[in-house]
């Protein structure tokens, strides 16, 4: 059965594109078929992957399924881990998706046909709360979040929760950690303690995790025994250990 899985928070810049890309290595690399749609229109998870930011006829005809999506995958450097390019009209798709019938099952309609082909599927997801997220919930089996441990985390949280419902399993992580902040311990406890989704694995602030961009490759490939490495490793075996059945 293929699992879908979403990196996804209403706020940006908190390691979402770096999540998808390492755990979605990290599932290819264990011998699961694997394939990330990297839906952010800036196309980070494409940079890093050194695949070109196009689809061809744009985001609005990939949703309306008027694009064959399986034509338009990518191989990546990294064997049984393939890449559905970003592409700039996506930053429109939520009026493409507002145009179609049933808008908020029109990602998950898309994925469909990929499913036979692929064991885990991850989507790299834009910073917002919009149909695009709303498709998102809808074809996402859970919602990897990751949270950096500052004081509105809470609240940015208690929102998100409420929004997604019982609509997809929420798996929360700490991520840019500095252990020598008293704040990051503080909030990490506090938070932990009120959510039982939270993951006892987080992901570390870590130069290691800056370099993926200079040199466009996975933390593993970076610094394999670095801190970042090591978290990405514990993290990724205890999304798949939570996962529901």
């Amino acid at each position: 059965m293929t699992r879908v899985l979403a990196t996804y928070n209403i706020k940006g810049g908190v390691g979402k594109t770096s999540a998808a890309v390492n755990l979605a290595y990290l599932a290819a690399r264990e011998g699961a078929r694997t394939l990330l749609w990297d839906l952010d229109p800036q196309g980070a998870s494409t940079y890093l992957f050194r695949v070109k930011p196009k689809i061809k006829g744009g985001g609005d005809r990939l949703v309306r399924g008027k694009t064959d999506a399986d034509s338009q995958i990518k191989g990546t450097d990294h064997e049984r881990l393939d890449l559905l390019p970003a592409d700039f009209s996506y930053r429109h798709m939520d009026l493409a998706l507002d145009a179609a019938k049933r808008p908020t099952t029109r990602l998950d309609r898309v994925l469909e046909p990929l499913k036979p082909d692929y064991d885990f599927i991850f989507l790299d997801c834009p910073p917002s709360i919009s149909l695009v997220s709303e498709s998102v919930f809808e074809a996402a089996d859970a919602l990897l979040v990751p949270m950096i441990p500052a004081t509105l985390s809470s609240r940015t949280f208690a929102q998100l929760r409420d929004v997604v419902g019982d609509t997809s399993q929420v798996l929360a992580f700490f991520s840019m950690v500095d252990g020598r902040k008293r704040l990051h311990r503080e909030v990490m406890a506090e938070l932990s303690a009120a959510y039982p989704e939270i993951l006892t694995a987080a992901i570390p602030a870590a130069a290691d995790v800056e370099r993926m961009g200079v040199e466009r490759t996975v933390v593993e490939e970076v610094a394999a025994r670095g801190r970042a490495a090591a978290a990405y490793r514990e993290l990724w075996a205890e999304v798949r250990a939570r996962l529901r059945p």
